[in-house]
């Protein structure tokens, strides 16, 4: 290993997707009407039968009619939901409640079977419905992008089009009020720009030239013509959007396993209904053999196992909400599973635990190198960069009206810095390791260098083989960046680590200010990934929080990768299994905590639904228990997990209300010296 350390330191989707997925979210909603009609005319005929009978006094061979019609009519969906269990090879609810009711009308207790499916379908209705509930989030997702845009053509000519029109490179003009149809940087205007739906702050950010804005946000004050740089799926709410689907698709080896034991868990069933059956029916009287075929249908709709089913999925379904409500997007169930057991968290510093805004500090030039020379030819290298350090260089030659000369060949090297090809020469620009690999001879050179940056980053650049210094620039450490650290602790994570590339000084002083237990310096991307994977071998289960092209192969290969999405790479953001919509570090031990409340939440609805069912097995097989009322048993089950699941809905108010408590504080603290200034 060659990295410096110190131990002990404090797919793109259909272009125009909007029309295609309401038309398919509306035709969820469609489905869920008809049955919701089709049930209640059921359920019609199931209520005239028992009024014939019982307030009317019409013969049973009479009343019979209507209420098989009605059973037939209710437990037709029932029935149909089997037979797809059946031939998937998994049977499940839908079939141990199919069995319970054709053993009813099987023994001509219409009614009865009847009622029991017009009761387990009123339970199944209240899981389409949270179901539906979770799609119609999607859809409102959806529509925050307008379906057309206003583009600006040459001349400043606007018109009208749809956004499948619309590509990269465009110009497209929105006005107050309107909502940003793609992402992109503003070219030109100013104004205010809420983007609650993708961070969750709802303080709006200012929006100037130069500003990256993004798909869904709300245009609030001011005209601003945008140059595209994302449509459709490829914009950050169309990201969003697809993980939110990813994640409602995917399993976890826990919810596989839940489904691996309901498939053992009905023939269990049917071999206790059988053996009630069989102990209780052994006689001649009719109605003791009508009495133990009542018992054993009733044993079979109490086990229902449709509780046990929905113990996990509506609990990840609530985790997710409370997650995206913060700003947390997080893409597979078992990602959310894998943060509840993490014990060690790896850290980027640039643009992580810093903000990665930096600010040209000082120029150190080299032995005889002019201080204007090394900044032109610095920014001759960055021009075509996108890294927080280049850009900073840029904004400085730009202020000292240094303009960059024409290049006639670009490349970054990740982890080590870029080259160009300018008039002048070949400039190279990074790590003052590289330039000296480079330029041997120069090695002396940046080594004197290194040791005037005084713990500042570091851009050393060579014109040809002319070494001509360094480019110090700092950043300063995030508000909470200490304060995240310390929650971590509390929250039982045993180990925080700093893994960098930049030099092992700069490094020291961000560590000493967190309080981290270990740094990893002058690490190139593969020598991270050799780290990560040696605290994996140890047995840590590791989260992992970066933003960079560097990071990818660590978050990619963590147990959790937390990428920070809005202003992180996009290679970040996909190898990442959580993307941060806002820059707040507390977000991680936030993730951690409802993972843990989530796990918990999972444990008590899966011990919750076998204790029922348990013990409805028990009154039904001992016959303690009417038939009538194993619907409103069943239910109570549903009722009971769902309820349970939903706490986790809330939770992060507390949060979120400090959050916003926080920045009243700044912003009174921050208007205190203009009032006292007004009042001079």
């Amino acid at each position: 290993m060659t990295s410096a350390s110190v131990t002990g330191a404090g797919n793109d989707p259909a272009q125009h997707r909007n029309a295609p997925a309401a038309e398919g979210l509306a035709a969820g909603g469609s489905q869920l009407e008809r049955r919701l009609v089709v049930a209640l005319s059921g359920g019609m005929l199931l209520l005239v039968s028992w009024l014939a009978r019982a307030a009317f006094g019409f013969a049973e061979n009479v009343t019979q009619i209507p209420a098989a019609i009605g059973a037939i009519v209710v437990a037709t969906p029932l029935f149909a939901g089997a037979l797809r269990e059946m031939r998937e090879g998994r049977p499940g609810g839908n079939a141990l409640a199919s069995l319970a009711v054709l053993a009813a009308m099987a023994n001509n207790f219409f009614l009865q079977a009847g009622f029991l499916a017009f009761f387990l379908w009123l339970a199944e209705l209240v899981l389409s419905r949270t179901a539906w509930g979770a799609q119609r989030a999607i859809r409102e997702l959806v529509e925050l992008t307008p379906d057309e845009a206003r583009v600006v053509g040459e001349g400043g000519a606007e018109r009208q089009v749809p956004l499948a029109q619309v590509r990269v490179g465009m110009t497209v003009r929105v006005r107050p009020g309107e909502n940003l149809p793609v992402d992109g940087t503003v070219r030109t205007g100013n104004t205010s720009i809420n983007q609650a739906s993708l961070t969750g702050e709802s303080v709006p950010v200012e929006a100037q030239p130069g500003t990256q804005v993004y798909a869904g946000t709300a245009n609030l004050t001011g005209q601003i013509d945008i140059a595209v740089t994302a449509v459709a799926g490829q914009t950050t709410i169309g990201k969003v959007e697809n993980l939110i689907r990813e994640a409602e698709k995917s399993k976890t080896a826990r919810q596989e396993l839940i489904e691996k034991l309901s498939n053992y868990y009905v023939p269990v069933v049917l071999m206790v209904a059988g053996l009630v059956w069989f102990f209780t029916s052994k006689s001649d009287d009719p109605n003791v053999r009508d009495a133990a075929a009542v018992r054993a249908i009733t044993v079979l709709v109490v086990t229902t196992p449709g509780a046990l089913l929905i113990a996990y999925p509506t609990a990840m379904v609530a985790a997710f909400a409370a997650a995206a409500r913060l700003g947390i997007m997080v893409k597979q169930t078992s990602t959310l599973e894998a943060a509840g057991s993490v014990d060690t968290v790896v850290m980027d510093k640039t643009g992580t635990l810093t903000t990665g805004k930096f600010a040209v500090s000082r120029l150190v030039p080299a032995d005889g190198v002019d201080g204007a020379l090394l900044l032109q030819s610095a920014a001759d290298a960055e021009q075509s960069s996108n890294h927080p350090l280049a850009r900073s260089i840029m904004e400085t030659a730009q202020r000292a009206r240094i303009a960059p000369a024409a290049t006639s060949g670009y490349r970054e090297v990740p982890g080590r810095g870029v080259q160009a090809d300018v008039g002048a020469g070949t400039v190279h620009a990074g790590r003052g390791m590289w330039i000296a690999e480079l330029n041997p001879a120069a090695a002396s050179q940046v080594a004197s260098v290194e040791e005037k940056l005084e713990g500042m980053s570091g851009v050393h650049v060579m014109l040809g083989d002319r070494y001509l210094g360094a480019v110090g620039l700092e950043d300063k450490l995030r508000r909470n960046a200490a304060e995240t650290v310390t929650e971590l602790r509390r929250l039982g994570v045993r180990k925080v680590v700093i893994f960098t590339g930049d030099r092992l000084g700069v490094a020291k002083r961000v560590g000493q200010a967190v309080g981290v237990d270990a740094i990893e310096a002058e690490c190139l991307p593969e020598e991270k990934h050799e780290e990560l994977k040696y605290l994996i071998r140890k047995g840590s289960r590791t989260l992992v929080v970066g933003d960079g092209i560097n990071d990818g192969p660590i978050l990619a290969s963590a147990d959790v990768g937390v990428a920070m999405g809005l202003s992180g790479s996009d290679i970040a953001t996909n190898s990442a299994g959580v993307a941060l919509m806002n820059d707040d570090l507390r977000s991680i031990p936030f993730l951690l905590e409802l993972a843990r409340k989530a796990k918990g939440i999972v444990a008590v609805n899966i011990a919750a639904s076998l204790l029922l069912a348990l013990v409805g097995l028990a009154l039904a097989a001992t016959g303690r228990i009417d038939i009538w009322v194993t619907p409103f048993y069943q239910a109570a089950a549903y009722v009971f997990v769902i309820a349970n699941s939903l706490r986790l809905v809330r939770f992060g108010e507390d949060f979120a209300a400090s959050e916003e408590m926080r920045r009243a504080q700044e912003a009174l603290a921050a208007a205190k010296p203009v009032r006292a200034a007004a009042r001079k």
